[in-house]
This record gives structure tokens, C-alpha cells and sequence, in this order.
């Protein structure tokens, strides 16, 4: 204890003659010099912010690596994680070679639809900037793999990961982020005097891939066996752990996704990272529990799947509007959202679409109405705040319509340029090298046929998993 003591006081004695030391040094430079070493320091702790930011994100990757191969069967593990780890991949060399420069290309050549300029980063030394978009890019892409797990070609899975990645989601990035974009909320004349307003992606990211998911599961049809003579039937994950892992990664990446989106500490930008902070965490909170108590009165049981997809919903729910809601609609915002879930889920089966991790309801419809409760429940005061606007705020708040109406073309503009797309580049693909795996590979499952291995090889009972792609072994 003395030791320490003594180490205490003479590590304060350091500090105080090191501080008067740089004082002293201070005091010999002029009042500009001074200012640009301040400038200097706070660029450098905006950076370091993005970046810190940018690699919680990144880390999500890992959380929905871990829900998409908690929800699907044990003979497709290998297949969902190996697209998981290549969207980060693939996802990169595109969004470096083509998507930023769609989506944030030189100002001079830009226009209202899409970039023009700045393809494989030519005159870009804004790096920070860079990384940051990427992760949220590999998200979008990411979405759509959980929603066509167990019987999706590997080889079709790699060419619409490249062109989401690399057109459909920089071209809404453009559109709504950046400064020339037609629906932004950063040009000189926004839409409505106020632009679409995305705080962090709701519809940006998460509903542009929920539209290409759902669109995706239904051209690739449900799972042999799903939907038979009227019966849905339950095709349970093989593990509930990895997802409710999975679930608290991407939770704990999400500070990092809503709070990151301030792209900045300073000017003010902490105090509103802080905020965004704690709406995130009410909305997620609140989606968890509104879906748990929803399934426990629907079904006499508390649905874990459904609660971890409501925790999912909330924060998607809240993504857009993290900023300018106050923490109260953070809750409301929150609470709809697991009621999205559970509906959602069960609006899915009665259409007959097949989505093995629930990915429609997390992301398009929560990207929905998260979207849509920016023009409801927006603050005055947060509006001013977050975006300078004071003309229009949330509806039910008495901030009249503008801002709702200018979300819901952002929406029906991202919805129809998405799903047309994606029903193009996915029929191109089921008409050229093919959309789904054949029967036999379905019910052998896609880690033999299409990897030759698989996640779990101890627990085959003694049965040779490779034996599959050799004829030698039947079903």
C-alpha cells in the first residue's frame, strides 16, 4: 500500500510538472498557432471517433453471422456463415471500386440520382469517411442472405452481394445522405423545406435490405416442406444461444451504427451522441419486451425467438429518428415494433413466405415505420437540434405535415427503385446460372453440396457427410 501511495504521488507530481511544463510552452506561441492546434485536436478526436465507431459496426457482421446461424438448421451453418464473412469481403473490393463513388462520387460531376466520381477512392484522402460508409454498406448487403438461407445457390448468393453492395444500396445512400441527393436533407432547398430525414439508416440501409430480401425469398420460393396442404410448418434454429448472442453483439454494435451517425464529437455532436445513445437502448428494450408479452398472450408462451427479434425491430425502428425523438417516443417507437414482429411474422406465413430469421419484419417493416415515426413523433426542439430545421416537426406533436409527407416519398422512391432492381438482378439470375439449389442439396443440406463440410461433423451419428457428393450415400 505504501508502494502504491508513493507511486500515486509521484505520478501526480509528473503530471502537474508536465502540464506546467506544456503551459510554459504555450505561452510562447501566438493565439494562432494555438487555434490550429486545437483544430488539430479536435479533428483528430472526430476521427478517431468515426473510426471507433465504424469498427463497432464492422463487429455487427459477427452478430448477424451469429442470429442467421442460430435460426437456420445445423446443415446449413456453414453456408449462412461463409456468406456472412463474405459480405465483408466481397463487400469491400466493390464498395472501394464502385459504391462510393455512386454514392458519394466528386460534387462537381454528381446529380440529383447518383454519384460520379471518386471510383477506386481517385482524390479521396478522407479515409475515415471511407471505412465508415463500408460497414454500413456490408449491412445492407448482409440482410438479405438470412431471409433466402437453406436454399439459395452459393454462386447466385455472390453475384447479388456484389451488385447490392456495389449499385442498388449506394445509389439510396446518394439519394438521402449525400449533399447532392434529390430526397436529402443537406441541400441548400430540401424537399418540403426539410429532406428526408435518416438519421442513421432505417430506411437507407435497413429497409433497402429488407425490400431486396423479401423480394429475394419470393423469387427463390419457401424451404421443401415449409408450406404444405394449408400447414405452416416450424422449422426451428438449430441454436437459440448463438442467436441471443448474436442479438446482444449487434445491440452493442448499434451504439456504434446510431450514435456514429453524428460522424463527429465535436460542435455540439457529443451531446447528441449521447442522446442517441439512450434512445437506442429505450427502443431496443422496448421492442424486446413489447414482442415477449405479444407471443405470451397469442400463444399461451413467451417466444424467445420472437422477443430477440423484437429487440431487433426496435433498434431498427429507432434508426431513423434517434436523434430528433425524444426518449419517451423512443419507448412508443420501440413498443410498435414488437408489435410489427409478431405480425409481421405471422403476416409472412399466411402469405406463404418463406423467411427463415424473420429478416422482412426486423428490416423493411420496422425500417417502415421507423421511417414513418420521424414524421409523427419528431420533436420541435430536436428537429432545430439535430438538423436546423424549424418549420416542420412530427405530426402528432403539432409540427404539420411536411416532414411526413417528405418521408413518405423517401420511402415509395427508395421502395420502387429497390425491389425493382432486385426483381431484375434476381431474375436475371434465375434465368442464367440459377437462383436454388436442387432437392437432393436442400435436404442434404447446403454445407456438403455446396462447401464439402460441415459445422458440426461429430454430431453426423457416423454418417459420412461427404458420401453426398459422390452418389455413394442416399437421403
Amino acid at each position: 500500500m505504501k508502494k502504491a501511495r508513493s507511486f500515486t504521488a509521484a505520478a501526480l507530481i509528473g503530471g502537474v510538472v508536465a502540464l506546467v511544463t506544456s503551459l510554459g510552452v504555450a505561452s510562447a506561441q501566438t493565439p494562432e498557432e494555438l487555434q490550429t492546434g486545437l483544430d488539430d485536436l479536435m479533428a483528430a478526436i472526430d476521427t478517431t471517433w468515426l473510426l471507433v465507431a465504424a469498427t463497432l459496426v464492422l463487429f455487427m457482421q459477427a452478430g448477424f453471422a451469429l442470429v442467421e446461424s442460430g435460426f437456420v438448421r445445423s446443415k446449413n451453418v456453414t453456408n449462412i456463415l461463409m456468406k456472412n464473412v463474405l459480405d465483408a469481403c466481397f463487400g469491400a473490393l466493390v464498395y472501394f471500386s464502385v459504391g462510393f463513388g455512386l454514392a458519394y462520387g466528386a460534387a462537381e460531376a454528381a446529380n440529383g440520382f447518383y454519384g460520379a466520381g471518386s471510383f477506386f477512392l481517385v482524390g479521396v484522402d478522407d479515409y475515415a469517411t471511407f471505412f465508415f460508409q463500408f460497414v454500413f454498406a456490408a449491412t445492407a448487403a448482409t440482410i438479405v442472405s438470412g431471409a433466402m438461407a437453406e436454399r439459395t445457390k452459393f454462386s447466385a448468393y455472390i453475384v447479388y452481394t456484389v451488385f447490392i453492395t456495389g449499385m442498388i444500396y449506394p445509389i439510396v445512400t446518394h439519394w438521402i445522405w449525400d449533399g447532392n441527393g434529390f430526397l436529402t436533407a443537406f441541400r441548400d432547398d430540401p424537399m418540403n423545406g426539410v429532406g428526408m430525414v435518416d438519421f442513421a439508416g432505417s430506411t437507407v440501409v435497413h429497409s433497402v435490405g429488407g425490400w431486396a430480401a423479401l423480394v429475394g425469398a419470393i423469387m427463390v420460393g419457401a424451404r421443401k416442406g415449409r408450406f404444405v396442404n394449408g400447414q405452416v410448418n416450424a422449422f426451428p434454429g438449430h441454436s437459440l444461444p448463438l442467436g441471443v448472442l448474436g442479438v446482444f453483439i449487434l445491440w452493442v454494435g448499434w451504439y456504434g451504427f446510431n450514435a456514429g451517425s453524428t460522424l463527429a464529437m465535436s460542435g455540439g455532436m457529443a451531446e447528441i451522441a449521447a442522446r442517441v445513445a439512450v434512445t437506442t437502448t429505450l427502443a431496443a428494450g422496448a421492442g424486446g419486451a413489447s414482442a415477449m408479452l405479444i407471443s405470451w398472450v397469442r400463444q399461451g408462451k413467451s417466444d424467445l425467438s420472437l422477443t430477440l427479434n423484437g429487440i431487433l425491430g426496435g433498434l431498427v425502428a429507432i434508426t431513423a429518428g434517434t436523434a430528433t425523438l425524444e426518449p419517451w417516443a423512443a419507448i412508443v417507437a420501440g413498443v410498435v415494433a414488437g408489435f410489427i414482429i409478431v405480425f409481421g411474422v405471422a403476416l409472412l406465413d399466411t402469405l406463404k413466405i418463406d423467411d427463415p430469421v424473420g429478416a422482412v419484419p426486423v428490416h423493411l417493416m420496422n425500417g417502415i415505420w421507423g421511417t414513418l415515426a420521424v414524421g409523427l413523433l419528431s420533436s420541435e426542439a430536436l428537429m432545430d437540434n439535430a438538423y436546423g430545421v424549424t418549420s416542420t416537426w412530427g405530426l402528432l406533436l403539432g409540427g404539420g405535415t411536411d416532414l411526413l409527407i417528405t418521408q413518405v416519398v423517401g420511402i415509395l422512391a427508395v421502395g420502387f427503385w429497390t425491389v425493382l432492381a432486385s426483381a431484375i438482378l434476381f431474375g436475371v439470375i434465375k434465368a442464367t446460372i440459377g437462383l436454388r439449389v436442387s432437392e437432393a442439396e436442400e435436404d442434404a443440406g447446403l454445407d456438403v453440396y455446396e462447401h464439402g463440410m460441415e459445422a458440426y461433423p461429430e454430431f453426423t451419428g457416423g454418417r459420412d457427410p461427404f458420401a453426398a457428393l459422390t452418389g455413394t450415400q442416399g437421403r
